[in-house]
């Protein structure tokens, strides 16, 4: 008899060894998720802090009396690399933001299984305390008074003390799982708490961007206000638009060359179809057209080579059709500019962006993102110019739109 009780008593204990073995490898695995997600936040503050030191050493030089010597164009290629870091804190920030909302899922896992063990712990004590309540102490004086003899009471006595250890044990038990429901719902409050820190941080780096794209528009401004600054920044652009027609023109021939003498290459090389596909998703809002246009108040003619949409700084730039990308670089009037090669002698460029999204060399499905709207070069505001050539002469594009 004694022997079957030990061996009930072996078989419970056993069982619960595997249930609490099993609540545990459920927590190491959403602890595991959990540290993988918090290195990735620590990875990303890691850059953030980058940002922000090289935008103070960008700074530094905005403050110094060369910065001041510089003409204005260079001053605007300085006010650029400001521009772009902090869009990129604005993209990490908002990455970081992802992150935490991931992060917040699995602690809300945690803390509802949490809550279940607390609630499997508690149903667990209110049973024994109905059962003391039903019973109570008589049941125990029942047990020790019963005894046949000596050795018997003896037994009792432990039988009665193992009862109380495990009655003490149903409470701590439910401690324990009360701590861990605490602490688990404290930890997920933490989390949403740091994410709004974030979401703040992000509204204040939108008023940053804002206020130094304001500064940026203002420079160019002040550089069209004077005829003759004007007429020397229109000279430069028109030099600058030149020079990089020629290194699209010598591009595409080399590609030719290329596709001359490796006929394979040839086969697998991405081509457009010729209908390009409007660049700008998120906006029709042409501000600027193809041609020559009367400057408002220098009343001068100059030609535009592209056209102009106005949209939202940071919003996707698409690929206009198939092709490779054979520029991707900076220029103090295209700014962040992007080149692509459709093949049959057609190219499509994309200005003033905040970011490329591609590298020189690869290949481009049309539709694919490319980049993003922003003001560098000479801009007033955020903008994509969009330009077409076909056979290395510049047309208009709403002719192939």
């Amino acid at each position: 008899m004694r022997n079957r009780r030990v061996a009930r008593v072996i078989a419970i204990i056993l069982a619960l060894i595997m249930a609490l073995s099993v609540i545990w490898v459920a927590i190491d695995a959403l602890t595991a998720r959990a540290y993988v997600t918090q290195a990735e936040i620590d990875r990303l503050r890691e850059e953030k802090r980058e940002y922000e030191r090289r935008k103070q050493e960008i700074q530094s030089q905005i403050n110094t009396v060369e910065f001041e010597r510089k003409t204005e164009v260079a001053k605007k290629s300085v006010l650029d690399d400001r521009i772009i870091l902090t869009g990129m804190e604005i993209s990490n920030i908002n990455e970081t933001i992802d992150f935490y909302e991931v992060l917040i899922r699995e602690k809300e896992t945690e803390v509802r299984a949490a809550e279940e063990m607390e609630d499997t712990q508690l149903a667990k004590y209110m049973r024994r305390v109905r059962d003391m309540e039903e019973n109570g102490i008589i049941t125990y004086l029942e047990i020790i008074f019963d005894s046949t003899g000596f050795s018997d009471l003896l037994a009792r006595l432990d039988f009665v003390g193992d009862i109380m250890q495990a009655d003490e044990r149903t409470y701590n038990d439910l401690q324990i799982a009360r701590d861990a429901t605490i602490a688990a719902v404290y930890d997920l409050e933490l989390t949403k708490q740091e994410m709004e820190q974030e979401k703040m941080l992000l509204e204040d780096k939108f008023e940053e961007l804002a206020e130094q794209l304001e500064e940026a528009s203002e420079l160019i401004k002040k550089i069209e206000a004077s005829i003759e600054t004007y007429s020397a920044l229109y000279a430069e652009e028109a030099a600058e638009a030149e020079r990089v027609q020629r290194e699209i023109n010598a591009k595409g021939e080399e590609l030719r060359r290329q596709e001359a003498a490796a006929a394979a290459a040839a086969a697998t090389r991405v081509r457009g179809t010729g209908q390009l596909m409007w660049p700008v998703p998120s906006s029709t809002a042409v501000i600027n057209v193809f041609g020559v246009r009367l400057h408002d108040t220098h009343r001068v003619y100059r030609q535009h080579w592209g056209i102009d949409i106005e949209a939202d700084y940071g919003v996707n730039v698409i690929a206009s059709d198939s092709g490779t990308v054979i520029l991707s670089d900076y220029s103090s009037g295209y700014g962040n500019y992007i080149v692509i090669n459709h093949g049959n002698g057609m190219t499509t460029l994309y200005a003033h962006l905040s970011s490329h999204a591609v590298d020189v060399g690869a290949s481009v499905s049309k539709g694919q993102i490319i980049g993003f709207i922003g003001s560098t070069g000479v801009s007033t505001g955020p903008h994509l110019h969009f330009e077409v050539s076909v056979d290395g002469v510049k047309v208009d594009p709403h002719r192939y739109l």
